[in-house]
Parts: C-alpha cells; structure tokens; sequence
C-alpha cells in the first residue's frame, strides 16, 4: 500500500517551525539554506501555476539547438563556444502571468511561443547557460536559476556524459529530486546503434548508482529531430499534471529538512539536566560562590551573640555592645541592595565553573556539535548572570523572626534575680562597713547561716550563681544558634536552588526541549 503523500503545505509549515525554533540557537549555514525555501515557496506559489522547465548542459552538449528544436524558431544561438553573456532565454507556450515569474526568475530575454502545441500551454522553458563556462558569472546564474526552476532537463552528450564534475556537482545532490528531473542524451545521430545503446546503458548505470533510478533518460538528435516527441510528451505529461511547481517545493523541502537532520541526534535520550545528583552539585558550587557558608556563619554567630546578651551577667551585657553584629555587618535583608559579602575566590569560582560544565554536558549528551555549542553559549550567558542573581537571592533570604526563646527570657530573668540578690548583699555589706566606721556595727545583729555572713552569702552566692547559670546556658544557646544556622543555610539552598533552576538548569532544559521540538519538525517536514 502507497504511502499518503505529506501535503505541500504541513510540510512547508513543519519546516517553518524547525527555521523558528533553530532562530538565535543554531549558527549552521543549513538553517539559511532552509528559510530562504521558505521564501521561494511563499514568492512561486503567488505566481501561478505555469510550469518553468530549464535546458541546462555543458559546452558543445547541443543544449541550445535542443532549446530552438523544441521552441521551433532560432531563438538561443547554437554553437561550440557560447556567447559571452550570462544570461537566460526563454520561451513560452499561452502561460498567463508569465511576465510576472520571469521577473522573478529575473530572465529577461523572452519569446512567445504561438500556435505551438497545446499540451504545451503553460510551458515556460528556459536556457541556461552553459555550467563549464569559463565566465563565472555564467555558472553562478546556472546555480541560481537550477533552485529557482521546477524542472531540470539535463542535457548531456556522448563524449561528455560521464563526466564527473558535471556528476558529482549536480546530478548526484539531486538525489531527493529525481522526480523533477530529466536527463537527456543528445546527438546521439553521432554514434551507431550500437554504441547509442551502450551509452544509454552505462548513463543509466551512472544515474540509479547516483540515487536517480527514477529520473527519466531521453536519447535525442537535435539536429535531425530525432527523440524530439519524446521530449515534447514528457514535457506536456509535467505542465498538464500541474505539479511541477508543487513537487519541486517538496523536493526541496525534503532535501532541506535532511540537511537540518543532521542536527538531530537520532536517540538523545532522556533530559537528565535535572537530575538530582548533579543539581545538588550545581547548586552546592553556587552555594559556595554566594557566600552561604559565611552567612550561615554569620547567623550563627548572630544568635550565640544575642543569646549570650540574654542568659549572661546582666553587668557585663553592655561589652556585647562593643562588637557589631556579625549578620548586620553583611547589610542582608533586601534583594533591592548590594550585600557586602566578599566575592567568590578562585577555588569557589573553579568549582563553580565545573559544576556548569558538568550540567552542560549533561544536557547535552547525545546532541550534534550544534546544539552542544548552543547549550555551551547558554551557559556562558547564565554565568554572566549568576553572581548578580545569587548576590540579590542571598541578601533577600527571609531567615525568619527573631524571636528570643522563652528559656532565655527564664534564664535572664533569673540573672536579673540573681544580680539583685548580689546587688543587695553587697550593699547590706556597704553599710556594715559604714557602721563599722561610726563605731555602730554591735548596734545592729548581723545574720548568719551555717556561720556565713548572710550579706556576703548573697553577694557571693549571687556571683557565683549568675556565673555558673551563665555557664550552664552557654551550651545551650550554642546548640540553638547552630539549629539556627541550619535553619539559614536550608532557606539559603532554596534560593540558590531557584537560582539554579531559573539561571542555568532551565536555560539548559529549554534548549535541549527545542532540540527535540525542532527535530520533530525536521521529521514531519521530510517524510514520506
């Protein structure tokens, strides 16, 4: 069963959607090629349906006595040595409008081809110059008009047809055009029978070797007319089927979306940018270069400062005062300003730098070299960024309230309690000694327990209280400014992880997803 023929038109958008998406990522000359399809499809589908077929051949092939032959009046001068212009001529058979696509081709020399053949009515046919002119202005006008035209009759000749230049530069790369080609084997009135039927023989082994087993093979004399109807029916069988125009443009397409495919890995697997180990990493580098560990520390620090204020002696609180907050010092709080964290030093930047090489080659793997450099320049760009981003992540962490726990609100309490009953058992001694000196101190009894002065039992016993309460709390407070540095460093790790997935593992993601969006496109564009 004869597969369905994708239409002209889903295949013309499946490759306009692979030129949108390869846009800005992919800097391969197969991408140009592709979009100005694209613009030739739009321009010849707007100038009708008549069918352009191009004589082309090299020197002395005969290829303008077969053009004259087929127009039925001199129109092209024949001859060994072509004339020296470059450019084009063409005849035509009733095809309306088709003023309008020779101004396209840009072929300016015309002839009017009346009372010819009507199966050949909407027959444009054009004669190239030759390809091996010694002009090469003439072979770069042959190049253009062969993309631009919907048939190619290439006409050769017997001493020339295996010539592998003529091969090897034109016939072989329209492998995927065969259907819109015919080859031709003139002055064949030089050579006896036998000898026109090996030339055949072996042009024919040339052209299936060269992927062209469907292209058409005529054998022609021009100048005696021989082979003529034969080209004149295969030429009426193309303008009345009214397909040429459309099989050339999906020829084309086809030969366009397998040049793009190249760019396409054939099984690149599943995305693994996000996998864990490896974000964990990227976002450990990042990490480092933010200066997490410092902040980490600093909020550590922060709170052993503030919860020595609150558990220590309340009379040597105010030396805290002396040393400014080590998290205040870093200015966070605001994604809006600069935090004052030193820049990453060179191990934290190399470390860094591997770790995107690392995310790269693993978005990358299994990619064409194209898409391995553009997820190379992805990640370069996002480099550029990060040291802004991860600074503005860092600064606008939220570490949560700064509340005071309740067991320090005790504790320091209770160092108030104990600091008044210091207080009061040093002043109560203060006024022994007064009344020592105003020969009063056998006046007033002075209290004891267990023989202890009861004011020096509450200086000493308030001192030495406070002091061993404060040494009590110390661990203690270590231990919540270290719940607490987690704490930090875990919200930390959140924003650098966003960072991370915003800055570098996304990036890396959407490259590799329009990858696989533009192979799917090259897919539907070349099939069938």
């Amino acid at each position: 069963m004869r597969r369905r023929e994708t239409p002209l038109a889903d295949r013309l958008g499946a490759l306009r959607e692979a030129v949108e998406v390869a846009e800005g990522r992919l800097e391969v000359p197969e991408v140009g090629a592709a979009r100005a399809l694209l613009a030739k499809a739009g321009a010849r589908e707007a100038l009708g349906d008549a069918t352009v077929v191009a004589l082309a051949g090299a020197t002395g092939s005969g290829k303008s006595t077969l053009f004259n032959a087929l127009t039925g009046a001199e129109v092209s001068t024949p001859g060994v040595r072509r004339p020296t212009t470059g450019i084009a001529h063409a005849s035509v058979w009733g095809a309306e409008g088709a003023d309008r696509l020779l101004d396209w081709l840009e072929v300016p020399r015309r002839h009017r081809v009346d009372g010819g053949d009507p199966a050949l009515d909407g027959l444009v046919l054009l004669d190239l110059p030759d390809h091996d002119s010694v002009r090469v202005e003439h072979r770069l006008e042959v190049d253009r008009l062969v993309q631009l035209v919907d048939v190619l009759v290439w006409v050769l000749d017997p001493q020339k047809y295996a010539d592998a230049a003529v091969h090897s530069r034109y016939l072989a790369p329209l492998a995927g055009h065969a259907g819109v080609l015919v080859v031709v084997l003139n002055q064949v009135d030089r050579l006896d029978d036998a000898a026109a039927r090996a030339c055949l023989a072996d042009l024919r082994g040339l052209l299936d070797a060269e992927g062209l087993t469907g292209t058409p093979l005529l054998a022609t004399a021009a100048r005696t007319g021989y082979g003529l109807p034969e080209v004149r029916a295969e030429l009426a069988r193309r303008v009345g089927a009214r397909r040429a125009a459309t099989d050339r443009l999906a020829a084309d397409a086809r030969g366009a979306a397998a040049a793009l495919a190249a760019h396409c890995a054939p099984d690149a697997g599943p995305d693994r940018s996000r996998d864990r180990d490896e974000r964990d990493g990227l976002v450990g580098a990042l990490a480092d270069a933010a200066g997490v560990p410092a902040v980490t520390t600093a909020v550590e620090l922060s709170a052993r400062r503030r919860g020595a204020e609150h558990t220590g002696w309340p009379v040597l609180r105010w030396t805290s005062k002396l040393r400014a907050d080590p998290l205040r010092r870093l200015h966070l709080g605001s994604e809006a300003a600069r935090s004052s964290l030193p820049p990453a030093g060179a191990v934290q930047q190399a470390a860094l730098g591997a770790a995107l090489r690392r995310a790269r080659d693993e978005a990358g793997a299994g990619l064409p070299q194209a898409w391995r450099d553009e997820l190379r320049r992805t990640a370069e760009l996002s480099q550029e960024r990060l040291a802004d981003r991860l600074d503005r992540a860092v600064a606008g962490t939220d570490f949560g309230p700064q509340r005071t726990p309740l067991w320090q609100r005790a504790v320091g309490g209770l160092q108030w309690v104990l600091a008044l009953v210091a207080l009061a058992g040093a002043l109560w001694l203060l006024g022994l000694v007064g009344l020592g000196l105003l020969q009063l101190d056998d006046v007033v009894p002075l209290p004891r327990v267990e023989g202890i002065p009861l004011p020096t039992l509450l200086l000493v016993g308030g001192l030495l209280s406070g002091l061993l309460l404060a040494l009590v709390a110390r661990p203690l407070v270590r231990a919540g400014a270290r719940r607490r540095g987690r704490l930090a460093r875990r919200r930390l790790l959140d924003r650098v992880a966003e960072v991370a997935d915003d800055e570098v593992l996304g990036p890396l993601g959407e490259a590799r997803a329009d990858h696989d969006r533009f192979c799917a496109a090259v897919g539907r564009a070349g099939a069938g």
